[in-house]
């Protein structure tokens, strides 16, 4: 593994490694960029098949982060940081202390807070070290509902978009992965009529979106065989990749889940010519971020998800951007962003 190719590929910062065997803490720290501001970016806690694998994962979604906080127009940097291990540890308080002593040592270059894997109370004991962890209970808390909000918006404007209409009513959305943001997005959905077809590989998350909302179940892999107008990924990332692709059957790809497309730059103008409208991830699924920028500058709860409402515009942009100069939605998203970053680059020195 080329750790400096890695990085330059896709010019990353800083990439810091951590170890602690006695605690059991394996810790990566990828800080992309930051013109914008501080690096800010969750903490996702899986467990990995390589340390490559671990680097490759915080590498692309730190530089997704700084992408996603120039499009949403926020005074950010991206970074991310993951955690190698077994998630379902139920012992957690000493893995979280020694990654906030991590985060710590960076000196405000980047701020944490929760992802996949990851919980507000796994923030708490991270902020016993560190006063650069956000998403803390009792102030922006869990950052789901706010997120789900930002992409239920994201499915109304690409609806729009697409059928000349933001209707959701009667409209077949197929849901992936029904963890805290997939469960906030179904009740939103259901809320304005929208026909749910769910899928999870937890099956108690299923069966309770099913009573509460009516939807339909499938088995997980049986999504890519499924039609309907709208499909929300809301898992991890690259389902639409070399296997799948051939198979969809939607009219809009739009969910919140990071990475969506495996390889941007060739699953992005294939879906596109395939006249599937596809909402960028980074830009749909904003919320969160939305959501912890808020609690850095003590934004009320109502103001923070009026500012998510502001993803229905963005898209909207974006799509016209698309059309206009005959590209995907998913390069005119970055375009967007980089041109956002590059300007910053005139205002002030790298923070």
């Amino acid at each position: 593994m080329k750790i400096f190719d890695l990085m330059s590929h896709r010019n990353h910062e800083q990439l810091s490694f951590w170890n602690d065997p006695e605690l059991g803490y394996r810790g990566i720290i990828a800080i992309h960029d930051t013109t914008l501001g501080p690096a800010l970016g969750g903490t996702r806690f899986w467990n990995y098949e390589s340390d490559e694998a671990a680097v490759v994962d915080a590498l692309r979604l730190s530089r997704g982060m700084t992408y996603k906080a120039a499009i949403t127009g926020l005074n950010l940097g991206g970074g991310k940081s993951v955690i190698w291990g077994d998630n379902k540890m139920i012992d957690r308080e000493m893995v979280f202390r020694a990654h906030g002593r991590a985060v710590e040592a960076l000196g405000g270059r980047y701020i944490t807070a929760e992802d996949v894997g990851t919980s507000p109370d796994d923030m708490e004991f991270v902020s016993m070290e560190t006063d650069h962890a956000v998403g803390l209970l009792g102030r922006s808390g869990d950052p789901s509902p706010v997120t789900a909000y930002g992409v239920y918006v994201g499915i109304k404007a690409s609806a729009a978009a697409r059928y000349g209409n933001d209707s959701l009513a009667d409209k077949h959305v197929l849901v992936q992965g029904l963890g805290h943001v997939g469960y906030c997005l179904c009740e939103d959905l259901a809320k304005e009529g929208a026909r749910l077809t769910v899928t999870d590989i937890d099956q108690a998350r299923v069966d309770r979106v099913v009573e509460e909302f009516g939807a339909t179940a499938i088995a997980p892999e049986a999504v890519y065989d499924t039609e309907a107008d709208i499909y929300a990924p809301c898992a991890l990332g690259a389902v639409v990749n070399d296997d799948t692709i051939d198979r969809l059957k939607f009219d809009i790809i739009a969910g919140a889940a990071n990475n969506v497309l495996a390889r941007g730059q060739v699953h992005g103008p294939a879906i596109n010519e395939r006249g599937i409208l596809y909402a960028p991830d980074y830009v749909i699924n904003a919320g969160g971020l939305i959501n912890v920028y808020g609690e850095i500058h003590e934004w009320t709860a109502e103001r923070s998800k009026r500012k998510a409402g502001d993803i229905y515009n963005t898209l909207l942009r974006i799509f016209d951007l698309a059309k206009s100069e005959g590209i995907g939605t998913h390069a005119a998203a970055n375009k967007e962003a980089e041109r956002r970053v590059m300007e910053a680059r005139h205002l002030q020195r790298t923070w």
